[in-house]
């Protein structure tokens, strides 16, 4: 599983000129599930992003996690970025999981923020939507499971 985090001052996401979530101050989550991600996976995947320390504290460190400054998520899907553009110029995503079991992990993850009173706003899964963000920073990290 991998997640492409930007820390944000603001976002949201679009359908269709309507906006279907957004969020405050906290963090934009790019989610992909790759074939063969397991539930092992999610958990690392959601407990880093929610933990990873990248929030300026009192002295300007980079020293605070999302739950620590009661931040928001925005969640959208995003099979691309199981990208594979080693040959040719048209990438392929045979790594990407199928659409309905990689829904169910992402269904997952936002569920899991929610349960944890993390407000928590999110995208249309499959459909095209347009993102929009101030990113704060600006600060953008790459989480992939299988690189731990």
């Amino acid at each position: 599983m991998r997640a492409l985090i930007q820390r944000v001052h603001q976002a949201r996401v679009e359908v269709d000129d309507e906006t279907i979530g957004q969020c405050g101050r906290g963090l934009l989550v790019l989610l992909g599930c790759g074939e063969g991600d397991t539930e092992e996976d999610l958990d690392y995947v959601f407990e880093k992003v929610i933990n990873l320390r990248i929030f300026e504290d009192e002295a300007g460190k980079m020293n605070l996690s999302l739950l620590d400054i009661g931040g928001e998520l925005l969640v959208v899907s995003q099979f691309t970025l199981y990208a594979d553009t080693r040959r040719g110029r048209r990438p392929s995503f045979v790594e990407a999981m199928k659409p309905e079991p990689a829904e169910a992990m992402y269904e997952d993850f936002v569920a899991r923020a929610r349960q944890r009173g993390i407000t928590t706003g999110t995208g249309k899964f499959g459909a095209m939507m347009n993102v929009s963000l101030t990113n704060a920073g600006p600060v953008t990290i790459m989480i992939d499971s299988r690189a731990r």
